[in-house]
């Protein structure tokens, strides 16, 4: 990737990272490594004059699919998972502070004093004065997946960018893992996204990111300095927009 301009093309973005990325090469849980480079790279950006939000799923801490399967009450169980993303968020907040950031978790469901019950105006005001902001808790309702909370935080927060981490390098026409030769999209419209059912986003989020015109990138989360070729926009991984 090129050297980066010194003004970034992006004023605020936000960025969604799975719970699952968190993990690293565990079973589960956080693994420290990583949640040190994804502070440090934020950290970066923030510095640099942009603004940052984070929504980060909870995967890595609990799953709430097995026990449904078993007879557990699906609100009931995406509530447990809202409490999971919370923790992910509190680990990030440590982390970013421990840096030298200052970070703000804002939560869907009221839980003082682990964080400020969410608002968009407050949410902006802390952005716009340097500080990182982590929305958990997802939507704060059942049926709701984070990917969906990521882009209503987006829309709500007037982001000009809503990034998806994952751990590949952006969306493909079909499974890469099981079709090595499967092309990668460069860009891509929403529509075209939902037609073939490429799975980037589930579609809820997505309808959600085309009928407010918000752009959406997917990219590699591992890819060294990735995160900031974005910000100064440089083409990385797949551009979804309208």
């Amino acid at each position: 990737m090129s050297s980066h301009p010194s003004r970034p093309r992006y004023r605020r973005i936000l960025l969604k990272l799975s719970g699952e990325a968190l993990m690293g090469e565990q079973e589960s849980g956080i693994d420290p490594a990583i949640l040190q480079r994804v502070a440090s790279e934020v950290l970066e950006q923030v510095r640099s004059g942009v603004q940052v939000a984070l929504v980060i799923g909870g995967g890595n801490l609990f799953r709430g699919a097995a026990l449904a399967a078993a007879g557990m009450d699906r609100v009931r169980g995406d509530q447990m998972g809202m409490l999971a993303t919370v923790m992910n968020a509190l680990a990030m907040q440590d982390r970013l502070e421990q840096l030298g950031g200052q970070c703000r978790v804002l939560t869907a469901i009221p839980m003082a004093p682990v964080g400020e019950p969410y608002s968009a105006h407050l949410a902006r005001a802390y952005l716009a004065r340097g500080q990182v902001v982590v929305c958990a808790a997802g939507t704060g309702n059942p049926f709701f997946t984070t990917d969906t909370a990521a882009s209503l935080r987006a829309v709500e927060l007037a982001c000009d960018l809503l990034l998806k981490a994952t751990k590949v390098d952006g969306v493909y026409e079909a499974d890469p893992k099981k079709q090595p030769d499967a092309r990668r999209y460069q860009t891509l419209s929403y529509d075209q996204a939902i037609e073939q059912q490429l799975g980037v986003m589930d579609l809820t989020a997505m309808v959600m990111c085309r009928d407010n015109r918000l752009p959406l990138r997917v990219f590699d989360m591992f890819a060294e300095g990735a995160l900031a070729a974005i910000v100064q926009g440089e083409p990385v991984g797949t551009l979804l927009e309208n």
